[in-house]
């Protein structure tokens, strides 16, 4: 008579079943199963296409002053007044400094007493010229004596002309004792105070005026890239756009200036030590808000390209090396494809190669997919919903394909009973 097992023993060989099941079921999947969850792994995607773009490039650049005049001492003195207000606008022929104008009133009065004397010199010399001009014809006087009058009187012309020019040159210097703008425009701060001395020789400087109204922006950029752009518009891949080269200036916190620049010259020359060439832009600056010295980045418009490709930047993926790529879906499953990406357009970029249109692209749904996996694709919607539902359900599929596993070894379990 045959004994029966201790019902304690069914249990163990519950467990022991449901364990060789398991194992059985998970021996035989494949990597991309294993990978998938033994389901399609749902993803976001959108269809590439192309699109008439401006395209654009952000170089560096530094705001210059349309006209900036250094306000240097002319003569030779103390500084008596201030005329003005720091930092603010002044006019052109403004009154901005006053010099000590005695030592200069002086050397004017002592000009114009010269001038003088050599006015009534010359009214003498010239009475006299006339009368021998006379008696020269009668015989009266010798010839010698004609001729030494004739001298003297152009001498005495000689002498005021000379006086004249010191006398103005006197009136120039005790002008100069006031101090002007040359120019309109916003004065900073004054470099010297009252009760010091000036010099001419060294050209003292006083102060500096900028015009601001209008500024420029030097920019620089690299000779191979001009040489580029000019080949893909004789080639026809860009064409210029009909307004021309439009230019706009944008802050560090990328706010943009709400004025179009407008661009003077490409650069006529290549800076040997650099490569590159020096261009120039002009921009409308009635607030001052640009101001001289201050840096910031030039977008330059390039050109136009008819069958541009731009792509969500989240789709783009970066490797440790900087390389850039993609994941598209062919024939159901993940693809990899490497490609060189350019400008930002806020949130795309363009894909200058590796894509083309009608490619099924992924932009949700990274974190359970590589390389072979096979994909359910879903459109996606712009905006943070699209990706969190893309994530979750990709985070979800595991854990479905889990409790089928674990129902599937109960079953298991209770046939071998």
């Amino acid at each position: 008579m045959l004994k029966s097992r201790p019902k304690a023993w069914r249990p163990l060989r519950v467990l022991f079943l449901t364990s060789v099941v398991l194992l059985a079921a998970c021996g035989d999947k494949d990597p991309q199963q294993q990978a998938g969850g033994g389901m399609k792994v749902p993803v976001s995607v959108v269809t590439v296409s192309t699109a008439p773009t401006a395209l654009y490039q952000d170089l560096p650049g530094r705001v210059e002053a349309i006209k900036e005049a250094q306000i240097r001492a002319r003569v030779t003195g103390i500084l008596e007044e201030i005329n003005f207000k720091q930092g603010t606008d002044v006019t052109e022929g403004q009154h901005l400094f006053s010099i000590d104008p005695d030592t200069y009133q002086a050397l004017r009065d002592q000009a114009a007493a010269q001038l003088q004397n050599a006015q009534a010199d010359a009214k003498a010399a010239a009475s006299l010229a006339q009368r021998y001009q006379i008696l020269i014809k009668e015989n009266a006087v010798s010839r010698q004596d004609y001729d030494n009058a004739m001298a003297r009187n152009a001498q005495a012309q000689a002498a005021i002309a000379a006086a004249q020019a010191n006398l103005k040159t006197a009136e120039i210097n005790l002008g100069y004792t006031k101090v002007t703008s040359p120019i309109n425009g916003r004065i900073g701060k004054a470099i010297v105070t009252e009760g010091a001395l000036v010099n001419a020789a060294e050209g003292t400087q006083l102060a500096t005026v900028q015009q601001l109204d209008r500024v420029y922006v030097d920019i620089r950029r690299p000779a191979s890239e001009l040489m580029s752009l000019r080949n893909a518009m004789a080639a026809g891949e860009l064409t210029q756009d009909a307004e021309g080269a439009k230019v706009t200036a944008l802050f560090d916190d990328n706010s943009q200036y709400d004025q179009t620049g407008e661009l003077l010259f490409s650069g006529v020359s290549v800076d040997p030590s650099t490569g590159q060439i020096n261009l120039r832009a002009e921009f409308a600056n009635p607030d001052n808000i640009l101001l001289p010295g201050m840096f910031v980045r030039v977008r330059l418009q390039n050109g136009v390209d008819e069958k541009a490709i731009l792509v969500p930047t989240q789709a783009i993926q970066y490797s440790n090396g900087g390389a850039t790529s993609v994941f598209v879906v062919k024939e159901g499953v993940v693809a990899a494809v490497p490609v060189k990406v350019g400008t930002t357009y806020g949130d795309k970029i363009l894909v200058n190669t590796g894509l083309t249109a009608g490619d099924e692209l992924i932009v949700a749904g990274f974190q359970k997919i590589g390389p072979g996996v096979p994909v359910q694709p879903t459109p996606w919607k712009s905006g943070p919903t699209s990706t969190e539902n893309a994530e979750e359900s990709a985070e979800a599929a595991p854990a479905q394909d889990s409790d089928a596993e674990q129902a599937q070894g109960q079953d298991a379990a209770k046939a071998s009973e």
